[in-house]
């Protein structure tokens, strides 16, 4: 038995070297390779990991490692993935049901199959559904804690903030991207000023129509001089900085479809129009005012009876009474009870996926059917929604969500290093 505290940690220096025969032995025994706290980790887990693995490289077309240096690996995995699934359960992190089957959905989405298909596809793989939740399950409970220690530890001021949208390199790279349609009407050195005089007429016409409706490809086509007329004007995706500095400043003050007033230089008149913009700038989301009434299950009220009052509630608001009045006496939402059902404005990411659904599902003005959530049974009205402008909030959230998930991997070695060390491990190898 080789019993080591991770202080002392790694599996490198731990010495544990399983060789072939080893693995062939575990076969016959399914022995105890690890223990882990107050956890163990069986040669059966280990074997199993092991062939998972090298499934995965044989679809990829990679040449896996020996079995020593992937057994060693894997060892090591198991290990912390222990430590993790213990803390989570001391500090209560689950996930419930409702949740796990969303991401099974979401999963089977992926491979365009249901639910029932995916479940079919993994028997006809020889695999267990079952066990294939609990895999997922295990796999969003690590990440979850993951989140709630690491997150933590994270800290991002807004002067960090600046410094970043400041700096060159992230202005170029945040900055948004603009296609600009460009008209040259093209005057000789040598005009008269009559002859300047009948092209800023003639520009100011054809700004004119352009706002009218005019198809700027066609004009362009037609009435350009410049060196891209015949592809309609158009001078392709650049991003600020790139833009002609003639007319750079008045292009990022244009919105899409908008045409510039003629700009004047020595080779004649400049009409430019934006024909699309995309980037942080041109970022919107769409809010949603709702309010709603809650409905718990108790243990002075069964699930059917939770149901039926709020089916009697949907009813009598449908029938005119006032909703903010039903929510206030009957809804059992501390949050928003007392100002009649009120959510306020939200994009409904904070939510859980079913009330998001019927958030996001529910037309203006409409009450939603009953629903049930993990929370328990809601009614909801939407009273109106709109787009926001991200603007110079999207490029902060960008720039935060940039540093974040960089301090992010930083800080998750270190605390998964940290944990390691101060959990007690004891790898027999071989041991029964």
């Amino acid at each position: 038995m080789l019993r080591l505290f991770s202080k002392l940690a790694g599996v490198a220096a731990l010495g544990l070297v399983l060789s072939t025969q080893s693995v062939f032995a575990y076969q016959q025994l399914d022995t105890i390779v690890a223990v882990v706290e107050e956890d163990v980790v069986l040669a059966s887990e280990l074997l199993s990991r092991m062939d998972s693995v090298k499934k995965q490289m044989a679809a990829a077309d990679v040449t896996p490692p020996p079995n020593d240096v992937l057994i060693n690996q894997l060892m090591e995995r198991l290990i912390v993935e222990s430590i993790q699934l213990q803390d989570a359960a001391r500090r209560g992190v689950e996930i419930d049901d409702e949740t796990l089957t969303s991401a099974v959905r979401t999963f089977a989405g992926q491979n365009n199959m249901t639910i029932d298909q995916f479940r079919q596809a993994l028997v006809q793989d020889g695999l267990s559904y079952r066990e294939f939740r609990e895999e997922i399950r295990r796999e969003m409970i690590i990440g979850r804690l993951q989140r709630n220690m690491v997150n933590r530890r994270i800290t991002i001021s807004d002067a960090e903030i600046d410094a970043v949208l400041d700096s060159p390199y992230y202005q170029q790279l945040l900055s948004d991207e603009f296609r600009v349609g460009h008209i040259l009407l093209a005057i000789d050195e040598s005009a008269t000023d009559q002859a300047i005089s009948e092209a800023q007429g003639q520009a100011l016409q054809i700004v004119a129509d352009l706002r009218a409706g005019a198809d700027f490809a066609q004009t362009a086509i037609t009435k350009s001089a410049g060196a891209r007329a015949l592809e309609g004007g158009d001078l392709g995706w650049k991003r600020a900085g790139a833009l002609p500095s003639l007319f750079a400043e008045q292009v990022v003050l244009l919105k899409v479809g908008e045409t510039a007033e003629p700009i004047r230089s020595g080779s004649g008149f400049h009409i430019v129009q934006l024909l699309e913009q995309r980037g942080a700038g041109m970022q919107t989301e769409q809010k949603t005012l709702a309010r709603h009434v809650l409905v718990r299950p108790s243990e002075i009220r069964t699930e059917d009876e939770a149901e039926a009052l709020i089916r009697k509630l949907h009813k009598r608001v449908i029938a005119g009474e006032d909703f903010a009045e039903i929510a206030k006496e009957f809804s059992e939402d501390p949050g928003s009870a007392l100002n009649g059902g009120d959510l306020g404005w939200s994009t409904g990411e904070q939510f859980v996926e079913k009330f998001r659904e019927a958030l996001l599902s529910t037309e203006v003005g409409k009450i939603s059917d009953p629903f049930r959530s993990r929370f328990g049974w809601h009614i909801m009205e939407v009273q109106d929604r709109k787009v926001d402008d991200m603007g110079d909030e999207a490029r902060r959230n960008m720039v935060l969500q940039l540093l974040h998930k960089r301090r992010f991997s930083e800080e998750l070695e270190e605390w998964l290093k940290e944990i390691r060390d101060e959990a007690f491990v004891e790898v027999r190898a071989g041991k029964s």
